[in-house]
């Protein structure tokens, strides 16, 4: 891919991030399987990350909420 070319990676917190396709990926992280450029990597990051909140940290409110 091109230069300006990206995936996109999570991990296990439900976070994301892009990275360049072809440089290994850091150790916690796993590719989505998104690639695209830049802008569509965001627009893909944006439309499905809409709570920044990491997961363990969704899971304990949710838990203080119901217990």
């Amino acid at each position: 891919m091109a230069d300006d070319a990206y995936q996109v990676l999570v991990n296990d917190e439900e976070q994301r991030s892009l990275w360049p396709p072809g440089k290994e990926v850091p150790a916690g992280w796993r590719s989505e399987g998104k690639e695209g450029t830049r802008q569509e990597c965001m627009d893909y990051v944006d439309s499905v990350w809409t709570d920044m909140r990491p997961r363990s940290l969704r899971e304990q409110m949710s838990a203080d909420v119901t217990g």
